[in-house]
Protein backbone atom coordinates (compact mmCIF):
# COMPACT_ATOMS: atom_id res chain seq x y z
CA UNK A 1 0.00 0.00 0.00
CA UNK A 2 1.26 3.42 -1.12
CA UNK A 3 2.26 5.60 1.94
CA UNK A 4 0.06 8.57 0.89
CA UNK A 5 -2.78 5.96 0.01
CA UNK A 6 -1.54 4.50 3.88
CA UNK A 7 -1.76 8.29 5.68
CA UNK A 8 -5.52 9.01 4.06
CA UNK A 9 -6.80 5.31 5.80
CA UNK A 10 -5.29 6.32 8.73
CA UNK A 11 -6.52 9.65 8.74
CA UNK A 12 -10.25 8.10 7.97
CA UNK A 13 -9.55 5.15 10.86
CA UNK A 14 -8.80 8.41 13.15
CA UNK A 15 -12.43 9.94 12.18
CA UNK A 16 -14.26 7.11 12.72
CA UNK A 17 -12.29 5.82 16.01
CA UNK A 18 -13.15 8.81 17.88
CA UNK A 19 -16.97 9.18 16.78
CA UNK A 20 -18.74 8.21 19.58
CA UNK A 21 -20.99 5.15 19.96
CA UNK A 22 -21.16 1.95 21.37
CA UNK A 23 -18.13 0.63 21.64
CA UNK A 24 -16.73 4.19 23.31
CA UNK A 25 -19.53 3.75 25.64
CA UNK A 26 -18.58 0.24 27.03
CA UNK A 27 -15.06 1.11 26.70
CA UNK A 28 -15.86 4.09 29.15
CA UNK A 29 -18.28 2.15 31.08
CA UNK A 30 -15.56 -0.84 31.88
CA UNK A 31 -12.99 1.51 32.68
CA UNK A 32 -15.40 3.21 35.38
CA UNK A 33 -16.13 -0.28 37.03
CA UNK A 34 -12.99 -2.31 35.81
CA UNK A 35 -10.08 0.36 35.70
CA UNK A 36 -8.58 1.90 33.05
CA UNK A 37 -5.83 -1.01 32.64
CA UNK A 38 -8.65 -3.99 32.78
CA UNK A 39 -10.47 -2.00 30.36
CA UNK A 40 -8.05 -3.24 27.76
CA UNK A 41 -10.46 -6.41 27.48
CA UNK A 42 -13.48 -5.34 26.46
CA UNK A 43 -11.68 -3.03 23.63
CA UNK A 44 -9.72 -6.39 22.48
CA UNK A 45 -13.34 -7.70 21.96
CA UNK A 46 -14.55 -4.82 20.43
CA UNK A 47 -11.68 -5.37 17.85
CA UNK A 48 -12.16 -9.23 16.99
CA UNK A 49 -15.67 -8.08 16.14
CA UNK A 50 -13.98 -5.51 14.22
CA UNK A 51 -11.51 -8.09 12.18
CA UNK A 52 -14.30 -10.08 11.81
CA UNK A 53 -16.49 -7.30 9.78
CA UNK A 54 -13.58 -6.75 7.76
CA UNK A 55 -12.98 -10.78 6.76
CA UNK A 56 -17.05 -10.58 6.19
CA UNK A 57 -16.67 -7.67 3.93
CA UNK A 58 -13.28 -9.21 2.27
CA UNK A 59 -14.76 -12.83 1.28
CA UNK A 60 -18.03 -11.04 -0.29
CA UNK A 61 -20.32 -11.86 2.19
CA UNK A 62 -20.86 -8.77 3.85
CA UNK A 63 -23.01 -7.85 -0.01
CA UNK A 64 -24.89 -10.65 1.16
CA UNK A 65 -26.07 -9.35 4.50
CA UNK A 66 -26.28 -5.80 3.09
CA UNK A 67 -28.60 -7.13 -0.18
CA UNK A 68 -30.69 -9.05 2.03
CA UNK A 69 -33.22 -7.18 4.85
CA UNK A 70 -34.01 -10.03 6.43
CA UNK A 71 -30.59 -11.05 7.34
CA UNK A 72 -29.68 -7.19 7.88
CA UNK A 73 -32.50 -6.61 10.19
CA UNK A 74 -32.21 -9.57 12.06
CA UNK A 75 -28.42 -9.13 13.17
CA UNK A 76 -29.49 -4.85 13.07
CA UNK A 77 -32.45 -5.92 16.15
CA UNK A 78 -30.32 -8.78 18.02
CA UNK A 79 -27.76 -5.92 18.28
CA UNK A 80 -29.95 -3.48 19.43
CA UNK A 81 -31.97 -5.65 21.61
CA UNK A 82 -28.25 -6.48 23.14
CA UNK A 83 -27.49 -2.89 24.17
CA UNK A 84 -30.83 -1.85 25.51
CA UNK A 85 -30.45 -5.14 27.83
CA UNK A 86 -26.88 -3.54 28.94
CA UNK A 87 -28.64 -0.52 29.08
CA UNK A 88 -31.67 -1.27 31.69
CA UNK A 89 -28.94 -3.34 33.43
CA UNK A 90 -26.94 -0.85 33.87
CA UNK A 91 -29.43 1.79 34.67
CA UNK A 92 -31.28 -0.74 37.61
CA UNK A 93 -27.81 -1.27 39.11
CA UNK A 94 -27.66 -0.17 42.72
CA UNK A 95 -25.07 1.44 44.04
CA UNK A 96 -22.81 -0.30 46.67
CA UNK A 97 -20.00 0.79 48.68
CA UNK A 98 -19.04 -2.65 49.96
CA UNK A 99 -15.79 -2.66 49.57
CA UNK A 100 -16.01 -6.29 48.59
CA UNK A 101 -18.67 -6.01 45.91
CA UNK A 102 -16.78 -3.24 44.21
CA UNK A 103 -13.74 -5.38 44.03
CA UNK A 104 -15.46 -8.12 42.29
CA UNK A 105 -16.35 -5.55 40.00
CA UNK A 106 -13.05 -4.46 39.65
CA UNK A 107 -12.02 -8.04 39.19
CA UNK A 108 -14.93 -9.12 36.26
CA UNK A 109 -12.85 -12.01 34.43
CA UNK A 110 -10.92 -10.62 31.40
CA UNK A 111 -13.07 -13.10 29.12
CA UNK A 112 -16.23 -11.39 30.49
CA UNK A 113 -15.61 -8.11 29.22
CA UNK A 114 -13.55 -9.73 26.38
CA UNK A 115 -16.69 -11.14 25.43
CA UNK A 116 -19.47 -8.20 26.07
CA UNK A 117 -17.31 -6.03 23.82
CA UNK A 118 -17.36 -8.40 21.19
CA UNK A 119 -21.05 -8.82 20.84
CA UNK A 120 -21.23 -5.05 21.11
CA UNK A 121 -19.75 -4.10 18.25
CA UNK A 122 -20.31 -7.77 16.29
CA UNK A 123 -23.81 -6.86 16.52
CA UNK A 124 -24.07 -4.27 14.18
CA UNK A 125 -24.76 -5.32 10.55
CA UNK A 126 -23.90 -1.40 9.55
CA UNK A 127 -20.32 -1.72 10.32
CA UNK A 128 -20.50 -4.37 7.62
CA UNK A 129 -22.26 -2.20 5.34
CA UNK A 130 -19.84 0.65 6.29
CA UNK A 131 -16.85 -1.32 5.76
CA UNK A 132 -18.91 -2.29 2.06
CA UNK A 133 -18.16 1.52 1.17
CA UNK A 134 -14.83 2.13 3.43
CA UNK A 135 -12.51 -0.63 2.44
CA UNK A 136 -12.65 -0.29 -1.72
CA UNK A 137 -11.70 3.09 -1.36
CA UNK A 138 -8.27 1.64 -0.02
CA UNK A 139 -7.99 -1.45 -2.04
CA UNK A 140 -6.22 -1.59 -5.54
CA UNK A 141 -7.61 -4.73 -7.10
CA UNK A 142 -4.55 -5.08 -9.43
CA UNK A 143 -2.20 -5.81 -6.09
CA UNK A 144 -2.57 -8.68 -3.83
CA UNK A 145 -5.20 -8.62 -2.31
CA UNK A 146 -3.96 -10.17 0.97
CA UNK A 147 -1.58 -7.92 2.14
CA UNK A 148 -4.09 -4.96 1.26
CA UNK A 149 -6.71 -6.47 3.65
CA UNK A 150 -4.13 -6.88 6.33
CA UNK A 151 -2.83 -3.74 6.43
CA UNK A 152 -5.98 -1.73 6.26
CA UNK A 153 -7.20 -4.36 9.48
CA UNK A 154 -4.03 -3.82 11.51
CA UNK A 155 -4.17 0.01 10.89
CA UNK A 156 -8.07 0.53 11.60
CA UNK A 157 -7.69 -1.90 14.42
CA UNK A 158 -4.33 -0.25 15.92
CA UNK A 159 -5.56 3.15 15.70
CA UNK A 160 -9.13 2.05 17.53
CA UNK A 161 -7.02 0.42 20.11
CA UNK A 162 -5.20 3.55 20.69
CA UNK A 163 -8.31 5.98 20.69
CA UNK A 164 -10.83 3.61 22.81
CA UNK A 165 -7.91 2.95 25.49
CA UNK A 166 -6.10 6.16 25.72
CA UNK A 167 -8.95 8.84 24.97
CA UNK A 168 -13.00 7.26 26.08
CA UNK A 169 -11.16 4.52 28.73
CA UNK A 170 -9.00 7.66 30.09
CA UNK A 171 -11.47 10.00 30.07
CA UNK A 172 -13.81 8.09 31.91
CA UNK A 173 -11.03 8.02 34.93
CA UNK A 174 -12.30 11.38 35.27
CA UNK A 175 -15.63 9.95 36.78
CA UNK A 176 -14.21 8.08 39.21
CA UNK A 177 -14.75 10.47 42.05
CA UNK A 178 -18.65 10.20 41.58
CA UNK A 179 -18.15 6.41 42.32
CA UNK A 180 -17.08 6.93 46.16
CA UNK A 181 -20.63 7.71 46.88
CA UNK A 182 -23.80 6.08 46.75
CA UNK A 183 -25.55 9.46 44.69
CA UNK A 184 -22.56 9.24 42.38
CA UNK A 185 -22.91 5.95 41.57
CA UNK A 186 -26.55 6.12 40.56
CA UNK A 187 -26.13 9.03 38.72
CA UNK A 188 -23.48 7.32 36.71
CA UNK A 189 -25.48 3.77 36.04
CA UNK A 190 -28.55 6.04 34.98
CA UNK A 191 -26.18 8.21 32.24
CA UNK A 192 -24.55 5.25 30.98
CA UNK A 193 -27.61 3.27 31.17
CA UNK A 194 -29.60 5.64 29.33
CA UNK A 195 -26.52 6.24 26.84
CA UNK A 196 -26.66 2.40 26.06
CA UNK A 197 -30.28 2.23 25.44
CA UNK A 198 -30.39 5.70 22.98
CA UNK A 199 -27.24 4.01 20.90
CA UNK A 200 -29.47 0.37 21.01
CA UNK A 201 -32.83 2.55 19.61
CA UNK A 202 -30.99 4.52 16.98
CA UNK A 203 -29.46 0.80 15.72
CA UNK A 204 -32.84 -0.22 15.63
CA UNK A 205 -34.78 2.60 13.91
CA UNK A 206 -32.34 4.84 11.95
CA UNK A 207 -32.12 3.54 8.55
Amino acid sequence: MQLSLWLALAGAGVLISFTPGAGAINTMSNSLTAGFKRSIWGILGQQAALILHVIVVALGVGVLVAGSPVAFNAIRYAGAAYLVYLGIRQFLRKPDLDQEKVAALRNEPAWSMFRRGLWVNLLNPKAIVFFLAFMPQFIRPASPLLPQYAVLAATVVLIDVLVMWFFFAAAAKSFQRFTHNAHGQTVLNRIFGVLFVAVGVLLAFIH
